[in-house]
């Protein structure tokens, strides 16, 4: 019942709405201050902090792993990855334009804020996303994809199952 109002009712695209648009503002001014900040952003700090917490270490020794093999090495990257990709989840929330995914990516970031140790307002927004996300179109409703999800159904999709089928 209640994942029927979610995913059907209008009341809960407007509640939805509220909070995507609360979600997008906090992701994008974050990734907007990383981009514009004096000197960039490094995610370097943060990084070697994670890789020193004990705590990691202990309980997701394979992030840890994954942290400190992968992700350190590449800094530059992964900065720029952070940066852009809170920024985009954030713009992509704000108007309403593939919210799911756009919800989805936001949630996987948070994910990766909590196990690198730090707490903040991660698992508020975690929680708050999970609601987007379960709520699929219907969050964007009131948005961008009231046209783009259509549209992308309409043309995408359909040359894609049209060019499977030609070939099977």
């Amino acid at each position: 019942m209640f994942l029927d109002f979610l995913r059907n009712n209008t009341i809960a695209a407007g509640i939805l709405t509220i909070l995507r648009i609360y979600l997008g503002w906090n992701w994008m001014t974050a990734g907007w201050g990383k981009l514009t900040g004096d000197g960039g952003f490094s995610a370097q700090g943060f990084l070697t902090g994670a890789v020193n917490n004990e705590a990691v270490m202990e309980n997701y020794p394979t992030y840890h792993a994954f942290i400190d093999n992968i992700v350190l090495p590449n800094v530059d990257l992964f900065s720029f990855m952070v940066s852009w990709g809170q920024f985009l989840v954030g713009l992509g929330l704000l108007l309403g334009v593939l919210t799911t995914a756009a919800a989805f990516f936001g949630m996987t970031m948070n994910f990766a804020f909590m196990f690198a140790g730090t707490v903040s307002s991660n698992p508020w927004m975690v929680l708050l996303t999970f609601f987007v996300v379960v709520a699929g179109y219907n969050a964007g409703k009131f948005g961008g994809d009231r046209w783009v999800i259509p549209y992308l159904r309409e043309t995408l999709f359909k040359k894609i199952f049209k060019k499977q089928k030609n070939t099977a």
